[in-house]
């Protein structure tokens, strides 16, 4: 079921700008088009949105698809778990968002039993292949999240990239000057 699905990709807290101090105003951009991306996934009919449950932009999106259930009812969220196991140690407030999403979402799947080295790559390559249009948040391309958009260019899916670095650039370059933009295939803010 490819057709008309969206999934996710992105780093985790730690990895994006801070949410306090002189970056929350970036943090604050990039969850806004992430948002806005996903909105707009969903005004164009995209009804089945894959998340992999990570901590940050996947559990991020994966809220924001809840969200928008309320003015688009078909809309599906599915859950990707790399591991049996996956979230027992997520903490605070990335626990309540994990249990929140796990509750409300519509299907489950779990892409691995136990933790090893590649239980992440197994899950993102099984979202990536079960979607047509992959909307993802990076800074480091040589992360897990560089590696999801690399094979979801090999596998022809439509790309939203949000890039943290080019955003960063570009809020310094023209402070005044909003950043939005057409989603369009390979297109990277």
């Amino acid at each position: 079921m490819r057709e008309k699905t969206v999934c996710f990709s992105g780093h985790r807290p730690e990895k994006l700008p801070a949410q306090d101090g002189d970056e929350s105003q970036l943090l604050m951009m990039i969850k806004s088009l992430l948002y806005y991306q996903i909105r707009r996934s969903a005004e164009e009919g995209y009804t089945r949105f894959i998340t992999g449950l990570a901590r940050g932009v996947d559990l991020w999106a994966a809220g924001y698809v809840l969200e928008l259930k309320r003015d688009f009812p078909g809309l599906q969220l599915i859950c990707v778990k790399p591991t049996d196991s996956h979230g027992k140690s997520f903490r605070g407030e990335d626990r309540y968002l994990f249990d929140s999403v796990l509750a409300r979402a519509d299907e489950m799947h779990c892409t691995g039993s136990r933790y090893t080295r590649n239980c992440y790559q197994t899950r993102n390559r099984y979202m990536v292949d079960h979607a047509q249009r992959l909307i993802a948040v990076v800074d480091d391309y040589n992360s897990g999240t560089g590696q999801t958009i690399s094979y979801a260019r090999k596998s022809g899916l439509e790309l939203c990239v949000i890039d943290v670095g080019k955003l960063r650039k570009k809020a310094e370059s023209e402070p005044d000057k909003p950043i939005i933009a057409p989603l369009q295939p390979d297109f990277k803010f």
